[in-house]
């Protein structure tokens, strides 16, 4: 242990902390309202909004997990590379047109728009399940990376002085997240970034010098990691692979609910097209964040006998932290470590507040009680807010860290099934609500049996055409699947005579897109 990267980790952390109090004071409002707490007003700008959406989307585990991915299986770790790229176009087009109608009709969460567009809370309480099975997973994750860190500065990692740092910083994330509500993670974010930023720019000078260049680095990379492994007579290998898991990650990143919660706290659609313009920058970074995967490889981390033992625990997912280590100087160490912790907290406060909105919204006043004031909505969101980070916790500290990882690539494949309803949703209402529920069931239950195909174990599905082998994304099939059940029902729904649902929203909810 470093004394010296503990207090530069401290430091930050307690930075941060004291922003996520302070945040309930900025741009001062009633965190009585849910429109408030959960939403911020949505009045953040062009800027804020950068920093809340990058800082939700790219996550400690996106820090440590994506080099990981590059450091163990090679070229098809840089999927997340274009698939972040897809993403962007389809949000420019997609969401501002989401915010018009949220924003005239005082939604909170997708769900809250499924209910007024297909006119059924049983297909709303579906979307809203479906987002917070999806999030609890991928909460746990950002604990991981919390684990990881935690652990290469020098912390025991067994028994209860183990996980006590874990629980220490979650209890007060869950302390500022409670009192700011979305305010403080957008606070925070702003640090976050600039660390990341710095850590980066900083590790791709540095590291490459200590190792000889980037020719020397690619030279140490072994031939089979370096190219998708080419498709042959029976099957199309990486290729489909490659292709499934970015095009199919792109569909779903922006459906999970904190994504969306971050969207729909900004200031209009114009707010969001410009945003979706200067995101790109992050997938910049995000290539050069996958470049570490390869830099550990030349530096041989994982053979290093002060490391065996990391390895042994936490797999390739040590492969930063182990890089960092063996190059900088403590200080930075510290830095680097903060970036990654804080870039765990930020995405975490965010899904528990989506998490809970979903809650309060689809279930608690749709269900449970109806006639509860905006007050007491507030309230609940609030309590479940701070149930979700322990459960959280509990997730993380219960259970192996490889299992929360495979349930958390089962998120992917159940957020992707609300497609239809929400963004399909915006353009028609072709679709039944019956059939979308329909397709929904199809493709949650088809998409859970692709992965347990895989033991839950890996998001591709080896689909078998006649005599060709195509490995995909099972995100992806399982979405096809959902479109041809619902495709199939509703016009079997009309020819027998059921009623159509009730569509609150009109044409001029959505004709403002272009002007907000």
């Amino acid at each position: 242990m470093s004394a010296v990267a503990v207090a530069v980790f401290i430091f930050f952390f307690g930075l941060v902390t004291v922003l996520g109090f302070v945040a309930a004071h900025w741009r001062k409002a009633d965190l009585d309202s849910l429109h408030e707490w959960g939403l911020a007003g949505r009045r953040f700008g062009t800027v804020i909004t950068w920093f809340l959406i990058g800082g939700d989307l790219y996550t400690a585990y996106t820090f440590i997990a994506v080099p990981a991915l590059v450091f163990g299986a090679g070229a098809m770790g840089f999927f997340a590379v274009p698939y972040t790229i897809l993403v962007y176009p389809f949000a420019f087009m997609v969401m501002p047109r989401l915010w018009a109608v949220a924003h005239r009709r005082g939604y909170v969460t997708a769900a809250d728009f499924v209910r007024g567009r297909h006119g059924s809370p049983l297909l709303a309480l579906a979307v809203a399940v479906t987002g917070i099975l999806a999030t609890m997973p991928y909460i746990a994750l950002q604990l991981v990376g919390i684990q990881v860190v935690v652990a290469a500065l020098g912390f025991p990692t067994a028994g209860l002085w183990g996980e006590l740092p874990l629980i220490i910083s979650f209890a007060i994330l869950a302390a500022y997240t409670y009192t700011s509500g979305l305010r403080a993670p957008a606070m925070i974010a702003i640090v976050k970034d600039i660390l990341i930023y710095v850590t980066i720019i900083a590790a791709i000078i540095v590291i490459p010098e200590k190792l000889g260049g980037y020719g020397a680095i690619f030279g140490h990379v072994p031939v089979g990691k370096l190219l998708l492994k080419a498709p042959d007579g029976g099957s199309l290998n990486g290729f489909s692979a490659y292709l499934t898991l970015a095009v199919g990650s792109a569909l779903a990143l922006l459906l999970y609910p904190h994504s969306l919660t971050a969207i729909l706290s900004s200031s209009g659609g114009n707010t969001l097209r410009r945003n979706m313009a200067l995101l790109p920058a992050y997938s910049f970074v995000l290539g050069l964040i996958a470049l570490l995967g390869y830099m550990a490889l030349a530096a041989g981390v994982d053979k290093l006998p002060q490391f065996a033992g990391y390895f042994g625990e936490y797999k390739q997912n040590f492969a930063v932290p182990a890089l960092f280590l063996s190059v900088f100087p403590d200080w930075f160490v510290g830095v680097a470590f903060a970036a990654i912790a804080i870039g765990a907290l930020v995405p975490a406060a965010i899904m528990s507040i989506a998490a809970a909105n979903l809650f309060t919204r689809n279930i608690y006043r749709e269900f449970v009680k109806p006639g509860c004031t905006p007050a007491e909505e507030t309230q609940m969101a609030k309590w479940v807010s701070l149930i979700v980070k322990v459960g959280a916790v509990a997730f993380a500290i219960g259970l192996p860290q490889q299992f929360a990882i495979n349930l958390q690539l089962l998120g992917g494949v159940l957020i992707i099934q609300t497609l239809p309803a929400v963004v399909i949703g915006l353009y028609t209402t072709w679709f039944d609500h019956r059939g979308l529920l329909a397709g929904w069931l199809a493709g949650i239950v088809g998409g859970t049996w692709m992965m347990a195909a895989q033991q839950f174990k890996s998001p591709t599905y080896l689909l078998h055409v006649g005599g060709l082998t195509i490995p995909g994304y099972a995100a992806l099939y399982a979405l096809l699947l959902n479109l041809v059940v619902a495709a199939a029902v509703t016009p079997l729904c009309r020819a027998a005579g059921l009623r159509r649902a009730n569509d609150e929203t009109t044409a001029g909810d959505y004709a403002d897109a272009m002007r907000s």
